[in-house]
């Protein structure tokens, strides 16, 4: 009886587990969606240029048929695209403009097939936002219904949607002012989907075109502190300090501003389209970089930089340990934070994905050479490691190097480039300069206390990171705030 009964017990054992295992298998192999939304003139360059590196990666052309050469079975599409009737690709994506000037550039590209005509979305008047956040929000209010027909209409056509990514500028009118909008109604209409950010922040070393920028970008951070789970920084500043100083291009063009921006992008989703072990899913990915909701703004580095037009002969042979170490420097750093002596910033966790022929002995010992010349510091509440993801090198890539590698990093001096915006808005604002359009909008027109509440949540933001550097961070006690607090 007792042999029996131990017989049935591992019987039951060995089936559960293997139905545990073949369930589990089978979710890994489910690609979790995600529906990509380029949002005016800043947010569509980008776009485009980021469906230009996915299709170059995946071996689809401008016309979104596969190329011959394609093996199948070793790359998910189906995360950033969907198959039409005819078997060609069509990528996940939301265009909206307010002005038509770029999305006509992207209907009269190679690439004008690419797209699904009923995902565009350009204002009928076309006369754009004026740079203006209360414009760009208050048109987006009106065309609501508008917009969420497309977007609900691609959430349907999505078996197991996992979330959204945004492109946008915070600066302008439509990436800042509906972008604004959009994040508040994604976060009330889709609560348990991830919305993720890519957002273009302004050069702050040059005079700007567009005077109202510091009210658009307090503005617009308010909503990307409250309304999203994560949000890339892209630093102008440091973009063009980039391109001139590594890659030597002494007057970088928007375009090939761009081309780094798109190779940040599909980097950083990797692994989710060539899924190994590990981070095979967007929340898996940011979960391990997000310790608290607020703490939710990443910096990235790359290595070794090219364009196409520009190849950096510096770099003659790329191992694991020097990429590791280039990201860790600065100079690879694409946001500009100056040297803050106030306070000791570090760094709250780091990703590197990194690519191409790579045995993991390498990894450990780079990481151990690492942690024995302290090339990083931590803070000290939390796990002083870095994460390494390991992916395989598209097949279609065009590179020339053998390792490529992509930091993801979470780092307390982000704040200082909070600081610096906060900064030029309160000389704005003290003044009471440049705010007659923003009355003439419902959301100013009795009052202003939307910016002053704005700069608030800006401010404490800026306090959360600097508190997050010292040891005592996790019994302080998290800012509750009026308009509500942080996405859970």
């Amino acid at each position: 009886v007792l042999a029996d009964t131990l017989k049935k017990i591992i019987f039951q054992k060995l089936y559960f587990g293997l139905f545990s295992l073949s369930t589990r298998v089978q979710t890994d192999a489910m690609p979790r969606e995600i529906i990509t939304v380029q949002l005016g003139q800043c947010g569509n360059q980008i776009g485009m240029e980021f469906w230009k590196q996915l299709c170059a990666e995946h071996g689809i052309n401008p016309e979104g048929i596969l190329e011959d050469s394609v093996v199948e079975g070793i790359d998910r599409k189906d995360v950033f695209f969907y198959q039409a009737d005819d078997e060609h690709y069509i990528p996940r994506a939301v265009l909206l403009d307010l002005e038509p000037r770029v999305i006509h550039g992207i209907l009269n590209s190679p690439y004008a097939k690419l797209y699904n005509q009923e995902n565009i979305y350009m204002s009928e008047h076309g006369g754009g936002a004026g740079n203006n956040w209360a414009s760009g929000y208050a048109q987006a209010e009106r065309l609501n219904e508008e917009i969420f027909d497309i977007l609900d209409r691609e959430a349907d056509n999505s078996d197991s949607l996992e979330g959204f990514v945004l492109c946008h500028s915070i600066a302008g009118g439509t990436g800042s002012g509906m972008g604004s909008f959009l994040l508040e109604r994604l976060n009330d209409r889709y609560p348990k989907k991830l919305i993720q950010t890519y957002s273009v922040f302004p050069n702050l070393n040059e005079m700007s075109d567009v005077v109202v920028q510091p009210y658009n970008s307090i503005l617009t951070l308010k909503r990307l502190t409250l309304h999203t789970d994560c949000v890339v920084v892209l630093d102008n500043t440091a973009l063009n300090r980039i391109a001139a100083e590594r890659l030597r291009i002494p007057n970088p063009t928007f375009s090939q501003i761009n081309q780094l921006v798109s190779t940040i992008m599909a980097s950083s989703t990797t692994t989710l389209r060539y899924p190994g072990y590990m981070n095979n899913d967007l929340i898996g990915l940011i979960a391990s970089l997000i310790p608290t909701p607020r703490l939710h703004y990443l910096m990235t580095g790359y290595t070794p930089l090219t364009t196409d037009t520009h190849q950096v002969a510096s770099i003659r042979k790329t191992t694991v340990l020097d990429v590791m170490r280039r990201l860790l420097q600065p100079k690879n750093v694409m946001v500009s934070t100056p040297r803050d002596r106030r306070h000791n910033h570090c760094y709250i966790s780091i990703l590197n994905i990194i690519q191409g022929e790579v045995d993991p002995t390498q990894v450990h010992k780079s990481l151990q050479r690492i942690r024995e010349r302290k090339l990083a510091q931590f803070i000290p509440w939390g796990p002083a490691s870095i994460q390494v993801a390991l992916s395989c090198k598209p097949p279609h890539s065009q590179s020339t190097h053998r390792v490529s590698g992509l930091m993801l990093a979470n780092h307390t001096s982000i704040a200082s480039l909070f600081e610096s915006t906060c900064s030029q808005f309160d000389k704005l604002r003290k003044r009471e300069a440049f705010l007659e359009q923003f009355k003439k909008e419902p959301k100013f027109k009795d009052d202003l206390s939307e910016l002053d509440n704005s700069r608030e949540v800006v401010q404490e933001l800026v306090d959360e990171y600097i508190a997050s550097t010292r040891p005592d961070y996790i019994s302080r006690g998290s800012p509750a705030h009026s308009d509500g607090a942080a996405r859970p």
